[in-house]
């Protein structure tokens, strides 16, 4: 019966919006204390030794250069379960943008934000290589 489904049910779409609701308020605290690491590693100690000063230098770069990747991948998370949500109200939440069939319940568990079945993630992955 669930292979014929076109759509998830109303109340799994709920059950789907409580799970996305969670992963993005557990996703926007990430990405806050995230941002006040980036903000608080600007502050630099006056160092008068020269030589030290250039090698910790280098490291807060790539400490920061870190972090700024860490928070743009929590951004596109947070964009990806926001636009989830978006789908829930549509009532297109769970349906593979390629194949148009469901997606199964597991891999949204999983992947709250997915867009595509594995079957298509994987056939476009194929396409790539």
């Amino acid at each position: 019966m669930e292979e014929n489904k076109v759509r998830y049910s109303d109340e799994e779409l709920e059950e789907f919006r409580q799970l996305i609701n969670e992963k993005l308020a557990v996703a926007k605290s990430d990405y806050e204390i995230l941002m006040k690491k980036i903000n608080e590693s600007g502050v630099n100690d006056d160092e008068t030794h020269s030589t030290y000063h250039t090698l910790e230098e280098g490291s807060e770069t790539l400490s920061k250069e870190s972090l700024m990747n860490e928070c743009m991948r929590a951004q596109k998370f947070i964009t990806g379960l926001q636009a989830a949500l978006v789908r829930i109200q549509n009532k297109t939440y769970g349906i593979c943008r390629e194949t148009g069939k469901l997606i199964p319940k597991e891999r949204l568990r999983a992947v709250p934000h997915a867009t595509l079945s594995i079957e298509a993630k994987q056939a476009r992955d194929k396409k790539k290589h």
